[in-house]
This record gives C-alpha cells, structure tokens and sequence, in this order.
C-alpha cells in the first residue's frame, strides 16, 4: 500500500516541502530509505522502528520503501522522524485518516514521545506562505510556533498522541496564540548609561552609532570601561518591532539557540571571543550550513573586544557584510544567504602595552610596535568604522562621586526620536537608518554648504581619508543633524563627525 504525508526541510532561512512517500509491498524484508538523505536521516531507521514499537503499534514485516521528495534536495536533520513514522503507519493501514493538509514535524525518542528540533519557527512561516494550515509538532516547540497567526498547530508529546488525534480523539487543543506584546517584558539590564563615570565623548558617540545605525570602535588603556560602553549599546536601542522580532527568532531557532520563550524579544548583542575562526563568524559548516555570529547578531550589536587579536582572516570576512548587511556563503552542496544587519562595535588598545595617548599612563612601546600592532587591523575594515572614539582613564574624584549620569532611557528617547525623522524621511527607499544610505541617498538627502564642503575637504586632505570615509563622514554628519533636529546639515556637525575619525591619520 502507498501513503504520502508532508513534511518541510529547511534550506537557510526557507522552508521546503518534502513528500514522504512510503510503500509497502510483500517480498524480502527490507527497509529502504531514498531521496539524499543525510546520516542523521538514515539513522532515522532504527529510531522510528523503536518507536513505532514502544508505542504498542505493529512495524510491517515486509518490503518498505520510503522516498524523500524531491529527490534531488539533500534531506538533513531529525525533523523527518514524526512524518516517517506516520508515513509508515499509515501505508500499513494503522492509520487512515486522510492527511493531505497536515505538516508533521518531530525527532522521535525510542521510546515513541516527540523532541522539539530546530527551525520550526522559519519552517512554519514558510509554509504558511505555501498554502499549508495545520501542522504537528512537538510539545517542546509550542512556545516558538504560538507567535504565527493563522497556523493551527498541534503541539503533541508522542508518536501514541498524534495516532490518537488522527483518529478523532477528543482532548486534543491547537496551541493558544500568544501576542508579541505579552513577550515584550521590561528586560533587566547588568549596564546602564548612569552607571558609566565620565567618558562623556565616548557616551555621545554611542548615542549617534545607535542612532543612525553606525559603526563604532572604543580605542583606549586597559580598564578605562569600553567593554562597559559596549555592553550599554542594547540598553539605548529601540524595541524591536514584532517584524524583526520574527526575523532575528528565526536565525536563532536554525541555530539552535531559541531560549523557552520561544521568540527572541530583546536585541541581540554578541561577543565572540577573539579565538573565533572565520567559519563561526560568518556561517557554514561541513553539512547542514548555519548561522555565524554577524547572523545572530542581527538587528542588535556584534561586539569584538580586542580587535586586533582576532585572525586576519575573520576580520577581513567582516568587510562585504558590513556593506550589504547580508551574508552569502557557499558551499559544495549550495549556497544560502543570512541576514546581517548588525551595528559593529570594537574595542582595541592604542598599542601593545595599552597606554599610548594616555594622558595619565606612560606608553613604553616603540614606534614600529605600535604601527605593527594597528596594521592588524585593515585599512578597508577601519574605513567601515564610522565612529573611532579615544576612550582615557577616569580621574578618581569622578569614580567617587556621588550622584549618576544620564540613564539610558533618556538617550533612548533621544535614539527614538531620530531614528523616527529617518523613517519618514526614507519612504519608499527601502532603507531605514542613515547608515545604510548608498550614493544617490547622500547626494538626495545629505546637501553641503560650501562651508561644510570646505571643512570635509580640510579633513579629507590631512586626514588623507578614501572616498569611502568621506561618505561616512556625511552620514554620521547627517545623524547628528538628526539627534539636534535640524533639517540641512550644518558646519558643527561635519566638525563633529570628522573628530570621530581619529585612526585615519595612523594617530
């Protein structure tokens, strides 16, 4: 007998469907399983035997052939063990309600009950988008499917669960859905603005990185507080919206990363450390291909402490992301594209010994250490760092005082409302913040004064900056006319912006 039941596989962030085709015919005993399936899939065999068993239900003594359509896609992971199962136990005649509209997604345990898989959430979206309504999944994955309107999904604990409600058990409920708002919980933060002493300089370029979605480097001695800096970026930037929210949660549910909550509300904020190789930044893998941390950081913040230790490599790796907020990787058996749209903040020592510039410290580094030290660092990749803030140490007095600085709710509100005159000044270009701003946006919405142009020249000339920089000066220049709400740009801001770019000159 023949039986055809759905089941989705997950290429990147797209879910495609799979038909599991599955015969049963009499001959030699055999089990056979087709269709390009990885090891994970083959092993799937012995798994859905177990629990088809463990679950008082008879496995077929006879010829089993089961396909994986389309043929051609190369099948990976754990999810096709609920749609084997079922796929088999209906070919037997165990089951025989009709399930041409359901998606059945689910790792089998021996025993029969159901584990939660990665990326159900990416897959639920997709299949929504393909027509498909009802979907079984494991109980472990309730929380992530509740957030997608229009899906009636069941979310069971056992192979012995999804028979019974096939067969037209009672007791069986779709999974409530639930409203981003109720997830949206006032998170509790470790750092915040007021608790940062001093670095006033540092604390208003954080305000214009967040702002207008711009890089930022923290150049400065040991322990003068820019991994604190860093660490407050999540604490001045907007809410996510219930759109990114869904995008960010399911670059997270492929990785494997998804907290119970099952939806990612917060922003993320990353901190690989500097041993990471290019392959966990970026992606990849030697199989299924995954998500890096510039993808898991998307909408938050990537932050690399000590910049120039990590290998030459992954920095450089940086450099096509931080232009196209996207990120391609290919491999043998395809390529995949994630999303990337990341606020880059980097932390580095002005030399080896850390003290270079210090106005408090003493540097005993020679010249040619300290240019080895900085040329660690690529020019390009600099040249992608609109904001590059000396960061010194803190008089005593200033540590010991009593009294805090502005919250990060007020430099919020501050954030809010300038990235609110970038919306509405960017409808209908398919960007949202300054940063993104390509040629014709600089040209359309960036005019100069000649006293502006003659400034940027200034710099261009002693700085001895590449085009590149010059148009990042212009955007940052635009974000500070933003925060002082002013409509054209004026000559403090083009000062302003152009004193962030203190590394251009090799200072």
């Amino acid at each position: 007998m023949l039986s055809k039941v759905t089941c989705f596989a997950l290429n990147g962030l797209e879910g495609v469907p799979v038909e599991v085709e599955t015969d049963i015919n009499k001959g030699m005993v055999s089990y056979d399983l087709v269709g390009l399936p990885d090891a994970a899939v083959k092993e799937s065999k012995e798994r859905v035997r177990s629990a088809i068993k463990n679950s008082a239900f008879r496995f077929p003594v006879n010829k089993i052939t089961i396909n994986l359509a389309p043929a051609d896609l190369k099948k990976e992971g754990s999810q096709y063990d609920l749609s084997l199962a079922v796929s088999i136990l209906k070919a037997d005649g165990t089951i025989s309600a009709q399930t041409d509209d359901i998606v059945f997604l689910g790792e089998l345990a021996l025993d029969g009950n159901l584990r939660p898989v990665a990326g159900i959430l990416p897959i639920l979206i997709s299949a929504r988008a393909k027509g498909f309504s009802k979907f079984i999944v494991p109980a472990g994955n309730a929380n992530e499917a509740s957030y997608i309107e229009g899906a009636e999904v069941y979310a069971l604990k056992s192979l012995r669960d999804v028979a019974g409600f096939l067969s037209g058990e009672e007791g069986f409920q779709p999974v409530s859905s639930r409203s981003f708002s109720a997830a949206q919980t006032s998170r509790k933060y470790d750092c915040d603005m007021s608790l940062v002493r001093g670095q006033s300089v540092a604390k208003r370029a954080l305000e214009i990185a967040v702002a207008g979605g711009h890089n930022i480097l923290l150049a400065g001695p040991p322990g003068t507080g820019k991994t604190m800096l860093a660490r407050c970026l999540p604490t001045i930037m907007p809410d996510m919206t219930f759109g990114e929210a869904l995008e960010v949660t399911k670059i997270h549910s492929v990785a494997g990363a998804l907290s119970e909550e099952g939806i990612v509300s917060s922003r993320p904020f990353r901190t690989p450390h500097h041993t990471a190789t290019t392959v966990s930044l970026c992606g990849g893998g030697n199989s299924k291909i995954r998500p890096g941390e510039i993808s898991m950081a998307h909408k938050g913040v990537l932050f690399l402490d000590e910049l120039p230790e990590y290998t030459r490599c992954a920095l450089e790796s940086l450099r096509q992301p931080l232009e196209d907020r996207v990120i391609t990787i290919t491999r043998a058996g395809g390529a995949v594209t994630f999303p990337a749209d990341f606020i880059l903040c980097a932390s580095m020592n002005p030399c080896p010994c850390g003290n270079y510039g210090s106005a408090y410290l003493n540097c005993t580094c020679t010249p040619a250490q300290i240019q080895r030290y900085r040329a660690k660092v690529s020019g390009p990749l600099m040249d992608r760092i609109d904001l590059q803030v000396e960061v010194d140490g803190v008089k005593y007095d200033d540590l010991a005082g009593e009294g805090n600085g502005e919250p990060s709710s007020a430099v919020k509100a501050r954030v809010e409302k300038a990235r609110a005159i970038q919306r509405e000044r960017f409808k209908g270009e398919n960007i949202l913040l300054n940063a993104s701003m390509g040629e014709r946006h600089v040209k359309k919405y960036c005019k100069l004064s000649a006293e502006c142009e003659d400034i940027l020249r200034s710099a261009f000339e002693t700085l001895r900056l590449s085009a590149r920089a010059r148009s990042r000066i212009i955007k940052v220049a635009r974000t500070i006319a933003d925060l002082a709400f002013y409509e054209e740009i004026q000559p403090e801001h083009v000062l302003e912006a152009t004193s962030y770019r203190n590394y251009d000159a090799g200072n």
